[in-house]
């Protein structure tokens, strides 16, 4: 029964149809340079459709379009894949790539939209989210694609890998700055670890196996579990077609990492990589909350603390810790600084396993080791915190950032958009309805290359 899985309760009450509304009431002032569109992707089944795992949920994404002041029009889609209509992932003849969710980002690339899900081929959107289908790069993507690729900010390339519980574990690739796959290797070494995310710096890929690996007999959906016997370790390699046969691992404490806040070569050539991690108590605090399991709350919970490696290449090791206690997850950055050094970070703070403190947007300065808390206010969960630079910004922290807020109290829904520098509230965009909580998202504005332009 829908009652007894969190996830579609609450915050995360599926919304059972798609509209467009246009002409959306704000209040503040919407800066005029915030033109263009928010794009947010999440889990969302159908109605009289219950998942069994919170990842299985049909993809849905959501789109805001702000233009010069205004807040022109609001529209939600499913992203119309087979799985949508009940097509089964696996076949007699193995994983069908395209039975995907399609649910868990959403992304631009070469003037394409894609929708993500780590499983599967992506899926084209068209600039209205109507779904135009799926997506292989003309061919030369032989395995699924992660959700989380990394745009290099110099050269336009995206950075992404396929990953999955069966050989080839994983398979590295890069794709120019028009969109064409010009690189594809096999990655030497990986095993069958969960990898849901990782990093560029400059010069190397970072890949995280952690210890939640391929279980068969989790029958969820989602055949992963935490194992003690799975290695927990970092690979390096350097970047570009001469590097993937470079891989080395490195060890590292038992523990589980499913997002990146950043990664960068320091002034002396170590590799500094961060993002919140779980320990095994964590994971199955998450995991028993994704699949529904009895004793869970009603409300996810966290024990997600962000832990910092630096791995010495030069003496083949890695120094790591814990650099901070609040429970947070969904790292953002001001993505001109992704793969090098940067001063802030930001990511949704959540409340502990006792049900203590509350969602806030976190702003984490690293350089003076100082955090700040935006309270978003009871009963009240934001959406990852897309950060958006200033036109004329002369600071990192120049710049905007969007979340999507969900209300219980009201209902309701609206787009919150703070200043990232202080986290003082600039505006609010009041939504046609409620969206429910997903994963991630992104702005894409105006001056990016697009295909059909409204």
């Amino acid at each position: 029964m829908t009652a007894d899985k969190p996830y579609l309760t609450g915050h995360y009450t599926p919304v059972a149809d798609e509209i467009t509304a246009t002409g959306l009431t704000v209040e503040g002032t919407l800066p005029a340079e915030l033109t263009g569109r928010l794009l947010r992707n999440g889990h969302n089944p159908k109605p009289g459709v219950t998942p069994t795992h919170w990842f299985k949920g049909s993809g849905m994404v959501h789109g805001i379009r702000l233009r010069e002041g205004r807040a022109e029009w609001y529209r939600n889609r499913w992203v119309h894949t087979p799985a949508l209509d009940g097509a089964p992932y696996m076949t007699e003849h193995g994983p069908d790539l395209t039975a995907s969710t399609a649910g868990t980002h959403v992304i631009e690339h070469a003037g394409r939209l894609l929708a993500l899900c780590e499983a599967n081929y992506p899926f084209e959107l068209g600039q209205d989210l109507d779904t135009v289908g799926v997506y292989d790069f003309d061919g030369k993507l032989r395995t699924a694609m992660t959700a989380h690729p990394k745009e290099d900010p110099l050269t336009g390339e995206l950075h992404f890998f396929g990953s999955s519980p069966f050989p080839p574990y994983l398979v590295y690739y890069v794709a120019d700055a028009k969109g064409e796959i010009v690189h594809s290797a096999e990655v030497q070494g990986a095993t069958a670890s969960l990898k849901h995310d990782f990093a560029i710096t400059r010069r190397h890929v970072v890949f995280v196996e952690g210890n939640v690996t391929f279980d068969p007999a989790d029958h969820s959906g989602i055949p992963y579990g935490w194992s003690d016997r799975q290695p927990s370790r970092i690979g390096v390699m350097p970047r570009g077609k001469d590097g993937t046969g470079h891989i080395r691992w490195f060890s590292i404490e038992p523990g589980n990492m499913l997002h990146v806040a950043n990664a960068f070569e320091d002034g002396q050539g170590r590799i500094v990589l961060e993002g919140p991690t779980v320990d095994r108590e964590g994971f199955h605090l998450s995991w028993n909350w994704w699949i529904g399991a009895p004793g869970r709350g009603s409300e996810p919970v966290a024990r997600s603390y962000t832990r910092r490696w630096v791995v010495d290449l030069t003496a083949g090791s890695v120094d790591e810790q814990i650099i901070d206690d609040l429970p947070v997850e969904f790292p953002t950055l001001n993505e001109e600084y992704l793969g090098a050094e940067n001063r802030y970070q930001y990511a949704i703070s959540f409340p502990d396993e006792k049900g203590f403190g509350g969602y806030g947007i976190v702003k984490y300065d690293r350089t003076s080791g100082a955090r700040r808390i935006h309270q978003v206010g009871d009963a009240r969960m934001p959406s990852e915190a897309v950060f958006v630079p200033a036109a004329e910004a002369t600071r990192e922290d120049d710049g905007y950032l969007l979340t999507v807020v969900s209300d219980l109290k009201q209902d309701a829904s609206h787009l919150l958009v703070l200043d990232a520098s202080g986290l003082d509230r600039i505006a609010t965009v009041h939504l046609p309805h409620r969206v429910s909580a997903g994963l991630h998202g992104s702005w894409i504005p105006d001056s990016a290359p697009q295909r059909n332009r409204d």
